[in-house]
C-alpha cells in the first residue's frame, strides 16, 4: 500500500461514524481509556524502515478499521541504535482484548503483514519491544488529542515505594494536580496507572508541546506556582514518588497523535 492511499484512508476513516466516539474526541465520564504504550529496541537503524512499512501497511489500518488511533514517536535525541515507540488507544478492556485476538484471524491482516511476520530471523526487524498497559485516571478518562503545533512529547513514568503511595499520588493528580497542569500550559495527551509492564508500581503519563522552549517555560510556572507549593507540602502527598523517569519524543510522519 502507499503512503498516499493509507494517509487517504486515514483521513475517511477518522471521518466516519464508525470510528469509536472516545477516540474521537467525544467524552464518556463512565468509560476510561486502556493505553498500550510499546518500546521497540533495535541493533541499529536499518530495522525502522521495515517497522515503519509493516506498521503503515498492516497494523494501522488495522486498528483504524476497529476504531483505534495510534501514536508513533522517535526519541527527541536521536540516538544509535534508535528506539521507537507505539501508543495504543483503547475505549475499554474488552476491546484490548477483543483486538488482539483478532489480529491472528483477520485475513486482510495477515495477508498485509505477510511480508512482516514471515521476515527472516536472521535478520530480526526488532531486538525486542516492552509493552507498558495502562487504565485512564479518572480525572481525564479520556484520550487528549493534541494541537497539530505539536512538535515535543514529554513522557514520564513515577515510581513508588509501594502501593499505597502510588494510590496516593493518583488521588494528588486527579484531585489538585491535573487542573494546575492545564492552567499552565503542560498539555495532557494521556495519565494512566501501570497495570502491567516495568517499574511497578507506577503511573506514566505523556505531554506535549509545541518545541523545547515552551516545555521549559510552563514547567517553570508549574514549579514556581503557589498552587504547587501548597500542594506538595500536604501530609497526605508525603513520599508518594520514589522516582522519576522521563523521556522526550517526537512524532513520526505517519503517527496519528
Amino acid at each position: 500500500m502507499k503512503r498516499r492511499s493509507f494517509i487517504k484512508g486515514s483521513a475517511a476513516i477518522a471521518a466516519t461514524a464508525t470510528v469509536n466516539p472516545l477516540v474521537a474526541g467525544q467524552t464518556n465520564s463512565d468509560i476510561k481509556n486502556i493505553y498500550e504504550l510499546r518500546e521497540y529496541h533495535f541493533s541499529g537503524s536499518g530495522g525502522t524502515g521495515q517497522l515503519k512499512s509493516y506498521l503503515v501497511e498492516a497494523l494501522i489500518p488495522f486498528m483504524n478499521k476497529k476504531g483505534i488511533k495510534v501514536g508513533a514517536f522517535g526519541e527527541y535525541s536521536l540516538e544509535e541504535p534508535p528506539t521507537q515507540y507505539l501508543l495504543f488507544v483503547y475505549p475499554d478492556f474488552k476491546a484490548f482484548f477483543e483486538i488482539r485476538n483478532e489480529t491472528d484471524t483477520d485475513k486482510e491482516y495477515q495477508q498485509a503483514a505477510e511480508t512482516y511476520l514471515k521476515s527472516d530471523p536472521s535478520k530480526p526487524v526488532f531486538e525486542r519491544y516492552e509493552t507498558y498497559l495502562m487504565e485512564a485516571f479518572e480525572g481525564i478518562p479520556q484520550l487528549k488529542v493534541p494541537d497539530k503545533s505539536r512538535g515535543l512529547f514529554e513522557w514520564r513514568t513515577y515510581e513508588s515505594y509501594n502501593e499505597d503511595a502510588g494510590k496516593r499520588k493518583i488521588e494528588m493528580f486527579n484531585k489538585e494536580e491535573l487542573p494546575l497542569f492545564e492552567k499552565v500550559g503542560l498539555h495532557p495527551v494521556f495519565f494512566g496507572k501501570i497495570l502491567a509492564g516495568k517499574k511497578m508500581p507506577a503511573l506514566s503519563y505523556l505531554l506535549w508541546f509545541k518545541d523545547m522552549e515552551e516545555r521549559t517555560t510552563n514547567w517553570g510556572k508549574f514549579t514556581s506556582s503557589p498552587e504547587w507549593n501548597t500542594m506538595r507540602n500536604k501530609t497526605e502527598y508525603a513520599n508518594t514518588v520514589s522516582k522519576v523517569n522521563k523521556k522526550f519524543l517526537i512524532p513520526l510522519d505517519y503517527s496519528q497523535i
